[in-house]
């Protein structure tokens, strides 16, 4: 499946953040966090934002690194592009 999903996955791992936790801040069944976990579906536009929204609360640094292994490039351009 899809970029988000594998983004997900690292960070929760290298945050120690389990898929209930993120499931409970986002309010929503733990299968539905444990599909985009293991790439089953991909999360839409909105649960990318929730889920931003939700490892922020959790731990800032978690977050940013989730944007920035799901977006990459998109917010942090080479710095070749950036002018």
């Amino acid at each position: 499946m899809g970029k988000a999903g594998k983004a997900l996955r690292r960070v929760l791992e290298q945050y120690g953040i389990s898929q209930n936790k993120l499931a409970v801040m986002l309010g929503v069944q733990r299968y539905v966090v444990y599909r985009w976990f293991h790439e089953q579906v991909d999360p839409s536009a909105e649960a990318v934002a929730e889920i931003t929204q939700a490892l922020n609360q959790l731990n800032p640094e978690a977050a940013a690194a989730f944007v920035q292994q799901y977006l990459g490039e998109l917010v942090n351009p080479p710095p070749d592009l950036q002018d």
